[in-house]
């Protein structure tokens, strides 16, 4: 049974995600601050946390800094409607997902079963392993969701990864922002800037110098598109 950790001082959100988890199969935790969040973090090990960001004692951004500073823990943000500034900064902290407040409860629970079921989930049948995907100084394994670069392991959020592995296995395709939350997010509609921060985060792990990408381009109009190395002289536009 999967552990899921809620975090929010609203005891009446606290209770009906709660009860949607419990309900959909999860062992649940609610913390109503942040420095029980951590505590109950560290000592309960969960598999995912749900965040609050407005939270007393110690803000959500400092909580998923604390938690995710041991281990890469899944986070799903709850942000206000509208607050892009916050949720920007949420996923450019670790959050792995972000739900806008109001949000539906059973909304809620199927992006904690997508974010865990993409976070260990062996993407090969059991007993088998996919094959290592190489890309210049790139090596990700699909099974066991490792990324190494130069002989050194990334550490890379789930979002991160998917988005990693994806451009990998389309070289040379130049993709949307759209496209991209649908294919690596599996969601029809959401905030495009979710992408684009990902997309920085993840230059700046897998790039030389994340100013001038050469891996990751930007294509004016389109989107992005991986280059991998050899197959181009330069990136295109200035990394944005």
């Amino acid at each position: 049974m999967k552990r899921v950790l809620v975090v929010d001082d609203d005891p009446t959100v606290s209770e009906v995600v709660a009860g949607y988890l419990d309900r959909a199969g999860f062992a649940v935790d609610v913390a109503a601050d942040g420095p029980t969040a951590v505590a109950q973090a560290a000592r309960r090990k969960p598999d995912l946390v749900v965040l609050d960001l407005m939270l007393p004692g110690m803000d959500g951004l400092e909580v998923c800094r604390r938690i995710r500073a041991n281990a890469p823990l899944p986070v799903i943000m709850l942000t206000a409607r509208g607050d892009e500034e916050d949720r920007i900064l949420g996923l450019e902290v670790g959050a792995d997902d972000y739900v806008t407040k109001p949000f539906s409860p059973r909304e809620l629970v199927l992006r904690v079963e997508s974010v865990l079921r993409r976070s260990g989930a062996p993407t090969a049948p059991a007993g088998a392993a996919e094959p290592w995907l190489r890309s210049g100084p790139l090596a990700l394994d699909p099974t066991a969701r490792r990324v190494i670069r130069d002989g050194v392991e990334l550490a890379l959020t789930i979002r991160e990864f998917d988005l990693l592995e994806f451009f990998i296995r389309h070289p040379g395709r130049a993709t949307s922002r759209e496209q991209l939350m649908q294919r690596v997010w599996g969601w029809e509609f959401g905030d495009l800037s979710t992408v684009t921060v990902h997309v920085r985060r993840l230059r700046e792990k897998v790039e030389d110098d994340p100013a001038r990408p050469r891996l990751i381009s930007t294509v004016w109009g389109v989107g992005y598109r991986f280059d991998p190395p050899g197959s181009q002289e330069g990136g295109v536009g200035d990394g944005r």
